[in-house]
Formats: structure tokens, C-alpha cells, sequence
């Protein structure tokens, strides 16, 4: 069975930084994705950054320049560094595991950007 536990959520000023740290536990494959997705109140489920286990990265286009995705594999753990947080950042946040062609996900951390 796989874990995720995610920590880092928070609340920030608007043009402040957060990071966002998630560990995978149980049957992890060294061949993996891992990466981050957020949802906000009445909005569907959309994808923010995703990092494969060689390092390769991809980031949806509305932040592209504000967040690094990056993971240290030795550790099974992603991390996502939010810079230059907006109001629209506003969400929670899960992480998400790609194994194999399954999906697993973690219980999610709120992140509220708010003056």
C-alpha cells in the first residue's frame, strides 16, 4: 500500500513564498512521477507541476516562473516552492504518485494567499 503525507500548507500574503513537501511511503517503484495538483472551492481538479523520477519537469502555464517543482529520491519525497503567490493560488493542495499506471493521492494541505 503507498502513503502520501504532505506538510507545508499555510497561510501567506499575497507575493510571499511557501513550500510544500510530500513523502511516499509502502511498494514505491523507483520509476515514478510524482507532483502536485490543487483544487479550489468550486473548481475542478487541476494539475500544477509534475517531475518524473530522471528529473524531467513540466508546470501549467499560470505558474510557470513562480513554483519549482523538485524531488529527492533517496527520500521518496516532491516538493513544490511557491513564489510570488496570487489570491488564484488559493486552494488545496494534494500530491499525486504515478506508478504503473495508477494514480495515488494525498489528503491535501490548504493554501490561502490573503492580505
Amino acid at each position: 500500500q503507498v502513503q502520501l503525507v504532505e506538510s507545508g500548507g499555510g497561510l501567506v500574503q499575497p507575493g510571499g513564498s511557501l513550500r510544500l513537501s510530500c513523502t511516499a511511503s509502502g511498494s514505491i517503484f523507483s520509476i515514478n512521477v510524482m507532483g502536485w495538483y490543487r483544487q479550489a472551492p468550486g473548481k475542478q481538479r487541476e494539475w500544477v507541476a509534475l517531475i518524473t523520477s530522471g528529473g524531467s519537469t513540466t508546470y501549467a502555464g499560470s505558474v510557470k516562473g513562480r513554483f519549482t517543482v523538485s524531488r529527492d529520491n533517496a527520500k521518496n519525497t516532491v516538493y513544490l516552492q511557491m513564489n510570488t503567490l496570487k489570491p488564484e493560488d488559493t486552494a488545496v493542495y494534494y500530491c499525486n504518485l504515478k506508478i504503473q499506471g495508477y494514480d495515488y493521492w494525498g489528503q491535501g494541505t490548504q493554501v490561502t494567499v490573503s492580505s
